[in-house]
C-alpha cells in the first residue's frame, strides 16, 4: 500500500515559460503587482495557459514547457519594490518581464530553485495558496509510488 504526499507548502502559479526560467535558476526575480510578507520555500506550478509571445522573443520552444503540474520549488529571501520604470528595466536580464508586466511594482528576489524530478499534477490559484496532500492509501498506486519518491527526494533526502 502506497501512501500520498502529506507535506504542506505555500505554491505560487508562474506562467510558462517564466516558470521554467526560474526552476533552471535564470529568473531570479519574479514580478507581481502585489507585495508579501512570506519569506521561505515555496513550490512553482506552471499553470495550462503558456505566454506564447514570450517563448518566440526568448526562443523558446513552447512544445518542451509542462504545464497543469509542479516542477519545482524556490526560496524567496526578499521583495524588492520598484519605484520607477528605469529600476524595472534596469533588471531585465533578471525577471524578463514583456510590456505588459512593467506596471507591476514587487520583484520577488528568488534563489536556491530544485526541480522536481517527477511533476506533480495540480490545479494552480491565485497568489500563494496551499499545497495539501492528504495522508491515505490511493486508488493510483502508479501516482501515489511517484508522490512518495519524490517526498523521499526532495523533502527528506533519503532513498
Amino acid at each position: 500500500m502506497f501512501w500520498e504526499l502529506v507535506e504542506e507548502m505555500k505554491c505560487l502559479s508562474v506562467s510558462q515559460p517564466y516558470a521554467d526560467l526560474i526552476i533552471s535558476g535564470k529568473k531570479t526575480i519574479e514580478l507581481r503587482t502585489w507585495n508579501t510578507k512570506f519569506r521561505g520555500e515555496f513550490l512553482i506550478h506552471a499553470p495550462i495557459k503558456i505566454k506564447d509571445n514570450v517563448c518566440e522573443i526568448l526562443d523558446i520552444d513552447k512544445s518542451s514547457l509542462r504545464t497543469g503540474v509542479i516542477i519545482g520549488k524556490v526560496e524567496i529571501y526578499d521583495v524588492k519594490s520598484y519605484k520607477s520604470l528605469e529600476e524595472l528595466k534596469k533588471d531585465h536580464d533578471k525577471h524578463f518581464a514583456t510590456e505588459e508586466f512593467l506596471r507591476h511594482k514587487y520583484g520577488f528576489l528568488l534563489r536556491k530553485p530544485q526541480a522536481l524530478r517527477v511533476p506533480i499534477p495540480y490545479k494552480g490559484s491565485l497568489g500563494f495558496f496551499e499545497v495539501r496532500m492528504k495522508q491515505g492509501p490511493s486508488n493510483n498506486d502508479i501516482k501515489s509510488e511517484l508522490f512518495d519518491e519524490e517526498y523521499r527526494y526532495q523533502w527528506i533526502g533519503k532513498h
